[in-house]
């Protein structure tokens, strides 16, 4: 009796493990724009089952951005920005910090390597959009959407 309890509950264990997600999935945020410092978008957050992020734009804030994706290349050229996926490949690496991801800037259609930290109140994104290193790229905050 006492095996099959202890089999039974470190199988709940493992499985709640196993449905556990990022802290990233699901939410959305509202990206800002780096210059203007005018909201955008809002984009949305998902993880697929091996724990990688992507994100895609669910909401047009901008009237100006609410055109076609013109300068997108591949599936997004010429489709309207929500429903775009802009970032694709991001990884948890721990303590909030994200590595490994791509992200596309349909202002110009062109795709950065991106890396992100989550702050402490989970309120805003930290993301940098780079080629080559880091040190050669661009910051931009996001603020979570409730």
């Amino acid at each position: 009796m006492i095996k099959t309890t202890l089999s039974v509950l470190g199988l709940s264990l493992v499985s709640s493990l196993a449905l556990a997600s990022d802290p990233l999935h699901g939410t959305k945020w509202k990206t800002i724009d780096d210059v203007t410092k005018k909201p955008l978008s809002v984009v949305q957050f998902t993880e697929t089952s091996n724990g990688v992020l992507s994100a895609k734009i669910v909401d047009v804030l901008e009237a100006s951005e609410s055109e076609k994706c013109t300068k997108c290349a591949g599936k997004f050229h010429n489709k309207p920005l929500k429903g775009i996926q802009i970032v694709s490949g991001l990884k948890n690496t721990a303590n909030n910090m994200y590595d490994g991801g791509k992200i596309t800037d349909p202002k110009n259609g062109k795709t950065y390597s991106f890396n992100a930290k989550l702050s402490q109140d989970g309120k805003t994104l930290a993301g940098r959009g780079y080629i080559g290193i880091s040190a050669l790229g661009r910051n931009q905050t996001w603020v979570r959407v409730n």
